[in-house]
């Protein structure tokens, strides 16, 4: 079983991620930013963005023997996966998050209004379709509880779940 765990950068992803690791003895996990990092599995740099261009292929082709993987990014949606856990977060806390960890005003406010737009979670069902979506809010939780909710995504005792978070108020 491969498991996405995807969602605009600020979201917790990261952080609950590294929790869950910690929890899953079967699951290797795969942190997506820093292998294309380390292997150097990327097109090119975005300079204005200050961010590499994922090689989405090369990525794919890296990991198509890999089973029983977390693989973390905010890309990880757009590779095969058997479930895909996007975690969302309300645009003003993204964006204030995001700014405390040192992100210029103009990226965070970008990422604001993606996530107020649901582009990941999107992109997660068109790529994977409803039923294998998990949308999690991490809002006002705690990354223990965003670990719980991971962990029933990969246990499977969790049921899909899409299009129940809406931060489109943020746009107004």
């Amino acid at each position: 079983m491969r498991i996405a765990i995807t969602g605009t950068p600020g979201t917790g992803k990261t952080t609950a991620t590294t929790i869950l690791e910690g929890r899953l003895e079967d699951y290797d996990v795969i942190y997506l930013n820093d292998l294309l990092e380390r292997e150097g599995l990327y097109t090119s740099v975005d300079e204005e963005r200050d961010s590499k261009v994922a090689d989405l292929d090369a990525l794919e082709e890296r990991l198509a023997e890999r089973d029983d993987v977390l693989v973390e990014s905010h890309l990880s949606h757009h590779l095969p996966a058997d479930r895909v856990a996007v975690l969302r977060c309300a645009p003003e806390v993204l964006e204030k998050r995001l700014r405390e960890r040192g992100e210029r005003t103009d990226k965070a406010h970008e990422n604001a209004e993606s996530e107020a737009l649901d582009v990941i979670l999107s992109e997660a069902v068109d790529h994977h379709g409803l039923e294998s979506v998990y949308e999690i809010d991490t809002t006002d939780r705690e990354p223990t509880e965003v670990a719980d909710e991971l962990e029933a995504v990969v246990r499977g005792t969790r049921a899909p779940s899409a299009g129940e978070v809406d931060f489109v108020g943020y746009l107004t």
